[in-house]
C-alpha cells in the first residue's frame, strides 16, 4: 500500500528521532502529549467541529500536502550521464576526439566502440533492475475520515492539514501525527516505526511522564502506523515531511554514499591515469627529440596511451557485474545497482534487524504451561475455545493459539461444544471470558487475559488433578514463573476457568469471578529454522553478523542467543547517545548485539564500523531504515518492505533469508574474483610496456613498433579479454571477504610488471643482433624488428593471465573456463598467421624466420615460469589475493 505498507521496521522506543526529526517538532509533539486536549486544539486554531473548508484550504496552501519526500527518479539522460561520468571513458571520448582530428580513424573506431559497449551494457541493466523495482509514486489513493464544518467527511488524504480533526477506526492507517483527543479501546500497530510485534495501548489521558521521544506518549499517534483494534478522534499536529515518517523519509533522497567499489575502481583508475601522465609526455619528447619527426612522435605517443589505457576495464565490469546479477536474480536475489555486487563479496560485516530476518516476524505461542512450567494440554485446549469462540476482533496472539489447526481435529468444537456466552475483552479489565456448554459436564467459563488482572481473580489453582487454594505463597509462585518467562522474552497471559451450572441466561463482567488459575501462555515471534544455520554459514565466509533491532534488549537477548550469537554485552541507543563517534568506533567491533535503536543510532553504528575499516551490509525493510540503507556499503531489502526502503536499497531479495544472502555474497565475490584477474594483468602488463617502449625509445634509431600495429596489438589483446566473466574462481579465494587493496595491487604491478619487460629487452636483443636489425636498419629490417616484437608482445600478454588468475599453478592445479582457454589460443594463433596472411603487408609485417619461433617458444615457457615463481613468492609474502 505506497508509503503505507505494514513493515517491521524497527526504531528503539526510547530512540530520540535526532538527526531526523528537527528538536522543535519533537518538542512540538512533546509538548502536545503533555497538554490537555482542549489546550492541544486551542494550540492549532481548532475546535471538536473541526475546521471550515476555507481555513482548511488557506493551511493545506500554507503547509503543503501531506506526502512524505520521494525521490526523484532518474531520466534517461540523467542515467546516461551518470554512466559516462567515469574517468576511463572520460579518457578514452578525449583519446577518440584527439585521433579522429589527427585522422587516425582506425583509433576513433576503436575507442568508440569500447565506450559504446560499457556504456550501454550498464546503462540497460541498471535501468531494468530500476523498472523492476517497485516504484514510490506507486503509492495507493486513500482516504482520511475528518470532521469538517462540523460534519463527517472523506477526504484525499494529501488534504490533510494541522489541526484537522480525524477520526480512527479498527483497520485505519494513521493519515498524520496526531494527538488522541478521546478514545475507546483503542491498540494501534507502531511496527513501521518501533519495530514491536505488538500493538501498543494509546489513550487521551495527558502524558504526565517526562519524556525525550514522542514515539514514547501513550496519547500521540504517528503517520505509517495503523489502527488494530478500537476508535478514537484526535487532532493533526504535523502532515507531510513534517512528521516523524516523513522525516525519515527524506533521509532516502539525500546522496547516496560513496561505497567500497567506487573508491577502489577510482583509486585504481586515476594509478593508471597516472602512469599514463609520466609515460606518453615521455615517449613523445625522446622520440621528437632522438628522431626530430615531431608529427610521427605525437601519433606514437598517443598509441601509446591507447596501448596503456585499461580500455575494457569499464566493459569488463560491467559484463561481470551484469553477469552476476543475472546468475543472482536465479538465486532470488534482485540487483537493483550493478556496483553492489562487489560490496556484497567484500562485505565483512551484515548488520539486520531481527525482525523477520532472524524471527519469523510473527507471533507464535510457544509455550502452553501448568502453574508449574510443564507443558499442559488443556491449557492449549482451553484457550482454543475461547480463542475459537470469541466474535470480537482477533489480535495476532488469538492468531497464534488458533494456528495450533492440531487442537481443532481433536476438540472438534463445532460438535462437542456449544457457545453460550461472551464477555468481551476491553482496555480496562484486560481479558475476555466466553462461556461455553459442554456435553454432560455443564457450562465452563474460560478467561484469558493480562496475568496480574486474571490472577485477582483466582482462588484457586489446578494442580494436576486436584483443586488448591490459592493461598499467598502460590501467588507468588505463579508470579515468579511469568517473571521467569517474561526474562525469555515472553509475552505471558493467564488462563482461568469457572466451572457453571447447566443453565441459560446471560453472562457478564460480574461472572468473572472465584477462577481457578490453569496455567499461562507464552508468547514469542521465534526464530527462524534457518536462522543459525545462515548465520553460521556467514561467519564461515567471514561475515559477522550484527542485530540492529529497535525491539527491547530483553526479547532480543533471548532471541540472539537461540541462534547462537553473542549477547554477553548489549548496547543500547541511550548509550549510544552518550559515546562521541571515537568512543563508539572503538566499541563496535566487540559487541554483536544492538537495542533501542533509532534511525540515527543505526547510521552511527554503520559509519563507526566504516571507521574501522570495515565493508558493511545492512539488511532493512522499514522507512526508519532508509538512512542505514543509505550509508551502508550494500543495502539490502526485501520484496515485501516500504517503497521508500527498497528505492533506498542496492539489492532486493525475494525471499526474507540470510540463506539468500550468503549465495549473494559467493557471487560478489566471484564477480570481484574476475574483476580484478583484469586489472591486474592489465594495469602489471601496462607497467612493464612503460619501461620496454621508454628503452626502446632512448636507443633504437627507429621506432619500435608502429602506432597502427599498436594499435592492432592492443585491439587482439583486449578481445582475448572479453571471456574473463566467464572464468571460474579458485574455492581458497572464495573462503573470505575481498576488499580493494591499492597498495597491494601497486605492488603487485610493480614486481611483475618489469618482468615483462625482461623479455621485451631480449626479444630486442634477438632481432637487432640475431636477425640483424641493428647492423642494416633498413625498411626490411625494421619491419623484422616490429613484427617481431609484437607478436612476442602479444603472446606474453594473452598468455600471462592463465598464470595471474590463480595464486595456484596454472593448467596443473587450476584451470581457466573453457571461453577463455578458447580466445587466448586464438588470438596466438591469429598472431602467429598475420605476418604470414594478406594483411601483413597493410599492418607492416613481415614472415618471420624459423629460429625465432624456436627462440620465442623457449622465452614465453622461460616467461610463465619466472612470472608463476615470482607470483607464488608475493602469494606467501604479501598474502596477495
Amino acid at each position: 500500500m505506497g508509503l503505507f505498507s505494514t513493515v517491521s521496521g524497527v526504531i528503539g522506543r526510547r530512540a530520540y528521532v535526532a538527526n531526523l526529526v528537527a528538536t522543535r517538532a519533537s518538542a512540538a509533539l512533546l509538548q502536545a502529549a503533555r497538554s490537555e486536549p482542549q489546550a492541544v486544539l486551542q494550540m492549532h486554531s481548532s475546535t471538536m467541529q473541526g475546521l471550515s473548508t476555507a481555513e482548511a484550504e488557506e493551511r493545506l496552501e500554507k503547509y503543503g500536502p501531506n506526502q512524505a519526500v520521494r525521490e526523484r527518479r532518474l531520466t534517461w539522460f540523467d542515467r546516461l550521464v551518470s554512466n559516462v561520468r567515469n574517468p576511463l571513458v572520460i579518457l578514452l571520448l578525449v583519446l577518440a576526439l584527439i585521433s579522429f582530428i589527427t585522422g587516425d580513424l582506425k583509433a576513433t573506431a576503436m575507442m568508440g566502440v569500447m565506450v559504446v559497449l560499457g556504456v550501454s551494457l550498464r546503462y540497460f541493466q541498471e535501468a531494468r533492475a530500476d523498472a523492476a523495482a517497485e516504484e514510490l509514486r506507486a503509492m495507493v489513493s486513500t482516504t482520511a475520515t475528518v470532521i469538517r464544518d462540523g460534519q463527517r467527511q472523506e477526504i484525499p488524504l494529501q488534504d490533510l492539514v494541522p489541526g484537522d480533526v480525524v477520526l480512527l477506526a479498527a483497520g485505519d492507517m494513521v493519515p498524520a501525527d496526531v494527538r488522541v483527543l478521546s478514545a475507546k479501546d483503542l491498540f494501534v500497530n507502531q511496527a513501521a516505526l518501533t519495530g514491536e510485534a505488538l500493538p501498543v495501548e494509546k489513550a487521551a489521558a495527558t502524558e504526565a511522564r517526562e519524556l525525550q521521544n514522542p514515539l514514547e506518549a501513550a496519547n500521540l499517534c504517528f503517520m505509517g502506523t495503523n489502527v488494530e483494534i478500537g476508535a478514537a478522534t484526535a487532532v493533526v499536529l504535523s502532515t507531510g515531511s513534517e512528521t516523524v515518517f516523513g522525516a525519515l523519509a527524506k533521509s532516502v533522497v539525500a546522496r547516496q554514499v560513496v561505497t567500497s567499489f567506487d573508491v577502489g575502481i577510482n583509486k585504481f583508475t586515476w594509478l593508471m591515469i597516472s602512469f599514463m601522465a609520466v609515460m606518453v609526455p615521455a615517449v613523445f619528447l625522446i622520440n621528437g627529440l632522438s628522431k626530430g619527426n615531431w608529427l610521427e612522435a605525437f601519433l606514437f605517443a598517443l598509441a601509446v596511451a591507447v596501448g596503456l589505457t585499461p580500455e575494457m576495464l569499464p566493459m569488463i565490469v560491467t559484463v561481470n557485474l551484469s553477469k552476476g546479477a543475472i546468475s543472482m536474480s536465479r538465486k532470488k536475489v534482485i540487483v537493483k545497482r550493478l556496483n553492489a555486487i562487489q560490496n556484497f563479496g567484500a562485505m565483512d560485516v551484515l548488520c539486520t534487524d531481527k525482525t523477520g530476518t532472524i524471527t519469523l516476524g510473527r507471533v507464535v505461542l510457544e509455550r502452553h504451561i501448568d502453574i508449574h512450567g510443564q507443558e499442559s494440554d488443556q491449557v492449549l485446549e482451553l484457550a482454543y475455545l475461547n480463542s475459537f469462540y470469541q466474535t470480537g476482533l482477533r489480535n495476532m496472539m488469538d492468531v497464534a493459539i488458533l494456528d495450533h489447526h492440531e487442537v481443532r481435529a481433536d476438540l472438534q468444537p463445532e460438535t462437542a461444544y456449544r457457545k453460550v456466552d461472551e464477555i468481551p475483552f476491553d482496555f480496562v479489565r484486560r481479558r475476555m471470558s466466553v462461556v461455553v456448554h459442554e456435553k454432560g459436564d455443564g457450562h465452563l467459563l474460560i478467561c484469558k487475559g493480562a496475568v496480574e488482572e486474571l490472577l485477582s481473580l483466582c482462588v484457586a489453582i489446578q494442580d494436576g488433578e486436584n483443586l488448591v487454594p490459592l493461598d499467598e505463597q502460590g501467588r507468588r509462585d505463579a508470579l515468579a514463573l511469568v517473571e521467569q518467562l517474561n526474562r525469555e522474552g515472553f509475552r505471558v497471559l493467564a488462563l482461568g476457568l469457572k466451572r457453571l451450572p447447566d443453565e441459560e441466561r446471560l453472562y457478564s463482567v460480574k461472572d468473572e469471578c472465584d477462577l481457578t488459575l490453569l496455567g499461562f501462555l507464552a508468547f514469542l515471534d521465534p526464530p527462524k529454522d534457518t536462522a543459525q544455520q545462515a548465520i553460521q554459514e556467514l561467519a564461515n565466509l567471514g561475515v559477522q553478523v550484527k542485530i540492529l533491532t529497535g525491539d527491547n534488549d530483553v526479547v532480543t537477548r533471548k532471541i540472539c542467543r537461540d541462534v547462537g550469537l553473542s549477547v554477553e554485552r548489549i548496547l543500547l541507543g541511550g548509550e549510544i547517545e552518550a559515546l562521541s563517534d571515537e568512543e563508539l568506533a572503538a566499541r563496535v567491533e566487540e559487541i554483536t548485539v544492538f537495542a533501542k535503536l533509532s534511525p540515527a543510532h543505526k547510521e552511527r553504528v554503520i559509519r563507526a564500523l566504516h571507521a574501522k575499516g570495515h565493508v558493511v551490509g545492512f539488511l532493512g525493510d522499514g522507512i526508519n531504515d532508509a538512512p542505514a540503507l543509505r550509508t551502508a556499503d550494500v543495502g539490502i531489502s526485501v520484496n515485501s518492505a516500504v517503497d521508500i526502503a527498497k528505492e533506498s536499497s542496492d539489492i532486493i531479495l525475494l525471499e526474507t533469508s540470510l540463506l539468500v544472502l550468503r549465495d549473494g555474497v559467493m557471487e560478489g565475490r566471484r564477480v570481484f574474483g574476475n574483476i580484478l584477474k583484469y586489472i591486474k594483468m592489465a594495469a602489471s602488463s601496462n607497467f612493464g610496456n612503460m619501461f620496454s617502449v621508454v628503452g626502446a625509445s632512448i636507443f633504437l634509431p627507429f621506432l619500435p613498433m608502429l602506432p597502427l600495429q599498436i594499435l592492432t596489438n592492443n585491439l587482439l589483446y583486449d578481445f582475448s579479454q572479453t571471456t574473463i566473466p566467464t572464468d571460474d574462481v579458485d574455492k581458497e579465494w572464495l573462503a573470505k571477504p575481498r576488499k580493494w587493496a591499492i597498495d597491494e595491487i601497486r605492488r603487485f604491478i610493480v614486481l611483475i610488471g618489469p618482468i615483462s619487460s625482461i623479455f621485451d629487452y631480449a626479444t630486442y636483443l634477438i632481432m637487432l643482433f640475431v636477425f640483424g636489425a641493428w647492423a642494416t636498419p633498413d625498411l626490411y629490417h625494421q619491419q623484422l624488428f616490429h613484427t617481431g616484437w609484437f607478436v612476442e608482445s602479444l603472446f606474453t600478454q594473452t598468455l600471462i593471465i592463465h598464470v595471474i588468475r590463480t595464486n595456484k599453478i596454472p593448467f596443473v592445479q587450476s584451470r581457466a573456463s573453457r571461453p577463455l582457454i578458447l580466445t587466448s589460443l586464438a588470438i596466438v594463433t591469429v598472431g602467429a598467421l598475420l605476418p604470414f596472411s594478406p594483411l601483413a603487408g597493410p599492418l607492416g609485417f613481415v614472415p618471420l624466420p624459423g629460429l625465432y619461433w624456436v627462440l620465442l617458444a623457449a622465452m614465453l615457457l622461460t616467461y610463465l615460469v619466472l612470472t608463476q615463481f615470482v607470483k607464488s613468492w608475493f602469494v606467501r609474502r604479501f598474502a596477495a589475493d
